[in-house]
């Protein structure tokens, strides 16, 4: 690190050596005989101190404001590392001169304001610190930031230089609010044009925190800005605690595109706007609503407070859109699509290999202008499972229109085991994870020759040894003595699990009750049925062209490589029947990354290590290697970083929809344990 930020080590390292030789770091600087010496301000300028701007910056006030000093150059280090030592210097030096040079020039200014007292106040004071040109590095580094990270952080500085500089207003606010002036103006970052509907959640969110954090400012601070002065409030703490979690609640809410928080904040800034121009009209008919009335009282502040809440209402009136008043079960006002019409354009168009699962039961569908999105909602989250259904060439409108229906009802979008194509048709800002590795074998050709083949020969050549017998076949079909063994050996199967049966993606014998759906039965002499596997089909245009397996169950001390013979023969008589492909569904954790995707690789690597002993992905990954198929990578797409906790809790209740509080609990306890037992 050192050698790749040479000159934010450098910087630091002069800080802490002013602040050790000059007793900085233990001991208050601004109370030393040096401070005037080096101190920068309107002061300094009129003495004819032309080197503080050089010599100020390496000092700090109090030693407690070390940290968030150092802190702060984090902007520094960014520039640097994406950039190089001298655009992070360049834009380190002229922030920071600009914002001494610039602050002490307006406070000269405005100290000749008659009755201004704060002008007057800050005119005589004088400073120390790099942070001026922090606050413009940090300005820069944001900018360098990908949508719509750059805006929460441009908009996260912003709120804090306007706070600080209004209701604190100490001579550093001033620098730190001119730095950032100076950075957005040069480098025009923040050029919010046609904004989503979630970047105007988030503004109207961090607006209000920042309006909550005035009131934290009022209760426990004394301020002195350009507004006047006030003293921390005598009402107890818990009062202020219980409006800070009212307007947590109500931002949250905004967040999430709840009406109810927009007529809430509306109404709440609405009052404060409303009481001050009472209490305006009111100074004004008695006639004290003078000039000193405006800088030396405490009504400025409230004055300056209804200005913010002004600004706040009026932006979200003019958004108010984003926050709908009703709230439909599906994404528009249409009349949703059905079931059979997502099955008759998967038989149309054609779809890939989980595109079966958008037809059961628990689906949500989404109408676009070209096809059919199919979603379940989970937590707050519209989570789209595989690929748009319809034409291909409609697959980016389709996806456009989604997102669009999501973000307007409140919801995170996000596709879930999507193909590389879905990958490249969603905005260019979107992130993607890899969920799993499809694994495809090719039919056409297909036989069991050769020694890669051996070990599905030698299971097969043993079933004709033991008698066993292979029957493709449809559940509505067989007798009901087959079907109540099905049934057992499921209810045997996920007895040994410690969570409910899974669904989402992980179907069962209801899905396999559909008549289009195929189930392979492997038979004993006997005639018990010591193991199955349920197909999907896989549409093409007009027929099907290959199956995804669903299901794979065996019986507790039937044949033992059961499952190995049933893929085989399957793929055997598919092949017969002219498909195309045959899917062995995916292969989560298991996907291989190349070598430049260190971190990512690594955290699948740790994932699948920890949860081997549950689920056995690994194993599972394993075993269908085997068959020899070719890999397609399934993706998790998503807007950014920030929606991945939400979209977590919404796959977790997708895929364990009835799962209780104590079962996560117990699952998770087992994981622990076998774990532990695996180090032992």
């Amino acid at each position: 690190m050192l050698r790749r930020l040479p000159a934010t080590g450098l910087f630091v390292a002069l800080l802490l050596a002013c602040g050790v030789a000059w007793q900085g770091l233990w001991t208050p600087f601004e109370d030393s005989t040096t401070f005037e010496i080096v101190a920068y301000g309107v002061p300094a300028f009129e003495a004819g101190h032309w080197w503080t701007p050089v010599t100020g910056t390496f000092f700090v006030v109090q030693p407690w404001v070390y940290v968030p000093t150092l802190l702060g150059l984090w902007g520094f280090a960014v520039l640097e590392y994406l950039r190089g030592w001298k655009v992070a210097l360049a834009y380190y030096v002229v922030g920071q001169l600009f914002a001494i040079f610039a602050a002490a020039l307006l406070l000269w200014l405005f100290a000749l304001v008659p009755g201004w007292a704060w002008a007057t106040e800050q005119a005589a004071a004088l400073d120390v610190g790099p942070s001026g040109g922090a606050f413009a590095c940090m300005a820069a580094a944001a900018a360098l930031f990908v949508s719509p990270w750059r805006v929460r952080v441009l908009l996260v500085l912003i709120a804090a230089a306007t706070i600080g500089l209004v209701f604190l207003g100490t001579i550093a606010d001033l620098e730190h609010a001119l730095a950032l002036v100076l950075v957005l103006v040069a480098d025009r970052s923040l050029h919010v044009q046609r904004m989503t509907v979630r970047e105007q959640r988030l503004i109207a969110f961090v607006g209000l925190l920042a309006f909550a954090a005035v009131d934290v400012i009022f209760a426990f601070v004394p301020t002195d800005g350009p507004f006047g002065t006030s003293e921390p409030l005598a009402s107890p703490l818990w009062t202020t605690a219980i409006d800070l979690v009212i307007v947590a609640l109500i931002a949250d809410g905004l967040r999430r595109a709840r009406r109810w928080a927009w007529v809430i904040a509306v109404i709440l800034l609405g009052l404060n706007v409303l009481l001050a121009a009472a209490l305006s009209a009111l100074l004004a008919a008695v006639g004290v609503f003078t000039l000193s009335t405006l800088f030396d009282d405490s009504f400025a502040l409230e004055l300056a407070t209804a200005g913010l809440a002004l600004g706040l209402l009026i932006y979200l009136i003019r958004v108010r859109a984003a926050f709908p008043s009703r709230r439909h079960r599906t994404l528009s006002n249409v009349a949703p699509p059905t079931t059979d019409d997502a099955r008759d354009l998967l038989r149309a168009h054609g779809g890939g290999t989980l595109s079966w699962m958008t037809t059961w039961d628990g689906m949500d569908y989404a109408r676009t202008s070209s096809g059919i999105v199919a979603y379940q909602r989970r937590a707050g989250v519209a989570i789209a499972l595989a690929d748009p259904l319809g034409p291909d060439e409609g697959r980016a409108e389709s996806v456009t229109e989604f997102v669009r229906m999501a973000e307007q009802a409140g919801l995170t979008p996000c596709f879930f085991s999507a193909s590389d194509a879905t990958r490249a048709a969603v905005p260019p800002t979107w992130r993607s994870l890899v969920v799993a590795d499809d694994t495809i074998v090719d039919l056409p050709g297909l036989a069991y020759t050769g020694k890669r083949w051996a070990s599905i020969r030698t299971s097969m050549n043993r079933a004709g040894r033991e008698e066993m017998t292979f029957r493709m076949t449809r559940l509505r079909d067989e007798p009901w003595g087959v079907r109540a063994q099905l049934h057992a050996i499921s209810a045997m199967w996920v007895g040994d699990k410690g969570l409910p049966e899974m669904g989402f993606t992980l179907g069962s014998l209801e899905q396999a009750e559909d008549p289009e759906v195929r189930v392979a039965l492997a038979i004993a002499p006997n005639g018990d049925v010591d193991g199955f596997l349920s197909w999907l089909p896989v549409y093409g245009e007009g027929s099907v062209r290959g199956w995804t397996l669903d299901l794979m169950r065996r019986r507790d001390g039937g044949f033992p490589p059961v499952m190995e013979y049933l893929i085989g023969m399957s793929a055997a008589h598919f092949r017969d029947e002219g498909a195309e492909i045959l899917s062995l569904s995916g292969a989560p954790l298991a996907h291989e990354y190349p070598p430049d995707a260190r971190i990512i690789a690594d955290l699948s690597d740790k994932l699948a290590d920890a949860l081997e002993p549950v689920y056995g992905f690994r194993s599972l990954h394993r075993f269908k290697e085997k068959f020899h198929p070719r890999y397609e990578t399934m993706h998790l797409l998503f807007r950014d970083e920030a929606d991945l906790p939400r979209i977590g809790a919404g796959l977790t209740r997708a895929f364990l929809p009835d799962a209780t509080l104590r079962q996560f609990a117990g699952a998770g306890r087992e994981l622990v344990q076998r774990g532990a037992a695996d180090e032992r």
